[in-house]
């Protein structure tokens, strides 16, 4: 699976891509990258851990998995996960 990161998650990583093995699903994924890069987990996890910040975007092969299964969206090895922040701007 290729994780794309942008903005704020690619400094926290230090990567801009990354190929790993997919697990089950989105959760599964955020929570062994919050274990891997330090400081991620309160970049993208809402205050109290439970769930994702309403100020990240997650996309699964390009879509928001919003419109997918939300955090339980499951993921498979072909798929492309990118994680945005939300920018706001005129």
């Amino acid at each position: 699976m290729t994780l794309k990161f942008f903005a704020m998650y690619r400094d926290v990583t230090r990567c801009k891509d990354e190929v790993v093995a997919a697990p089950a699903d989105v959760w599964a994924l955020l929570i062994s990258l919050d274990e891997r890069y330090k400081g991620f987990g309160k970049k993208l996890f809402s205050p109290d851990g439970a769930d994702i910040s309403e100020n990240a975007i997650v996309l699964v092969n390009g879509r928001n998995i919003h419109f997918l299964n939300g955090k339980h969206t499951p993921l498979c090895d072909k798929d492309t996960v990118s994680l945005f922040p939300v920018v706001a701007g005129g």
